[in-house]
């Protein structure tokens, strides 16, 4: 079965990066460049695993997470928060909002599949 992801992003160079990055690693993917797209997008396809920008317009990441937790049929997707604000306070208020994990930018695409394969298999 393949695994499916929604990447969320509004800076298109890094949507379609990290969209070719999955679909190389094997994943479905699925992409949206605003917090309103990605909740029609989770709605429509119910991704696995949902990596998710906090700084977006209509909704921003954290409201985001904080609907897919508030929702029973999603509270099992998995989310990782990428951001380039890396401060403490924003990594735990990411995480307080339900995210699994919080990964800042730059970061090392090795290490954001590793996350992703390692997330996805734990589930």
């Amino acid at each position: 079965m393949t695994r499916t992801i929604l990447i969320v992003d509004d800076e298109p160079n890094i949507l379609i990066s990290l969209e070719f990055l999955m679909k190389r690693e094997g994943f479905q993917v699925y992409t949206a460049g605003d917090g309103e797209e990605a909740l029609e997008r989770i709605a429509q396809h119910r991704p696995e695993m949902v990596l998710l920008d906090v700084m977006m317009p209509k909704k921003n990441g954290y409201e985001v997470c904080q609907i897919i937790r508030g929702t029973p049929e999603w509270q099992d997707t998995k989310v990782i928060m990428i951001s380039a604000k890396g401060r403490d306070t924003e990594m735990a208020k990411g995480l307080a909002m339900g995210a699994n994990a919080y990964m800042t930018k730059p970061f090392s695409t090795k290490d954001l599949v590793a996350k992703v394969k390692e997330m996805l298999e734990a589930a």
